[in-house]
């Protein structure tokens, strides 16, 4: 008998056919509403993050991942680390609509003993792979896992590692040396996925440190770099599957993103990078947007 694991392990490799692509447009339709509704509960969060994050996480999650809500330790389970740990939101709407808890549970996002706290921390929930918060450390514990695999195994296992990072996080120096020695270790099973919204806390990031050109800069380490459209799923699905298909260098996929995607009254406005609507007219925009 086939357990949980080997299934996922196996359905993840399936064509993503226009089907599927409208089966993933509505689970992040449902997940978006999930994000708003929760930081209207919580009346704090990160919204825009979270809101341009959704579809990629939907496509991990519902297409790409190898993982098993049911047995969230399964051993050989992609693993997938948040970096950028403000937009959990984002991932806990997904882990709850993808089974590895109650959807209800989201309600108690940012609340005294609830286990979805502001930033991810791994003690909490079983399926979280890391703990974040400071900015610019994610890519540093993915690049540590991926090289204890290969020690470990003494060659790749097949597992892919994935590390999400936000566009401001690269004004962090330690983002760059993890760039770096990722570049030169030639580590062919990590993909990092950079949203790259163009805002950070302060203002748009061009204005608070500038990165272009963030492509080049990232292929000078030696790695391979995509720049794709975060919300079609065509083009997601494209990238991913190039990126596992470089067996020489890891894999960068810049996503262009809408901050606060869904809510048009709130897109592209940097203030909303770390809020949530709380007025009652915020509210009824954001719900109106998302119903």
């Amino acid at each position: 008998m086939r357990s949980r694991g080997s299934i996922d392990c196996r359905l993840h490799k399936m064509l993503l056919t226009q089907d599927k692509i409208k089966l993933l447009e509505k689970k992040a339709a449902a997940i978006r509403r999930s994000i708003v509704e929760m930081l209207i509960e919580a009346r704090s969060g990160h919204l825009a993050g979270a809101m341009g994050m959704a579809d990629i996480f939907t496509y991990l999650y519902f297409h790409a991942l190898k993982h098993d809500p049911k047995n969230p330790k399964w051993k050989y389970r992609d693993r997938l680390v948040l970096s950028n740990g403000h937009i959990c939101p984002a991932l806990y709407a997904t882990m709850a609509h993808a089974g590895y808890f109650p959807v209800r549970e989201l309600e108690t996002l940012r609340k005294f003993g609830s286990r979805l706290q502001g930033h991810p921390h791994r003690d909490f929930l079983p399926s979280l792979e890391t703990s974040s918060g400071p900015l610019g450390s994610g890519l540093s514990q993915t690049i540590g896992m991926a090289l204890s695999d290969r020690i470990d195994s003494g060659k790749s296992s097949g597992r892919q590692y994935y590390c999400m990072m936000s566009d401001g996080e690269l004004d962090e120096g330690n983002s760059w040396e993890a760039i770096m020695l990722a570049g030169k270790e030639k580590i062919q099973n990590l993909t990092v996925i950079v949203d790259r919204n163009n805002i950070q806390i302060d203002g748009f990031t061009e204005d608070i440190m500038p990165l272009n050109p963030l492509a080049d800069k990232w292929r000078s380490f030696n790695w391979h770099v995509q720049e794709v459209n975060g919300h079609d799923f065509s083009e997601i699905d494209r990238a991913v599957g190039e990126a596992h298909a470089v067996y020489d260098r890891p894999s960068v996929i810049i996503a262009h993103t809408i901050p606060s995607k869904g809510i048009p009254e709130f897109e592209r406005k940097f203030e909303w990078h770390g809020k949530a609507p709380t007025t009652a007219e915020e509210i009824k925009v954001a719900l109106r947007a998302v119903k």
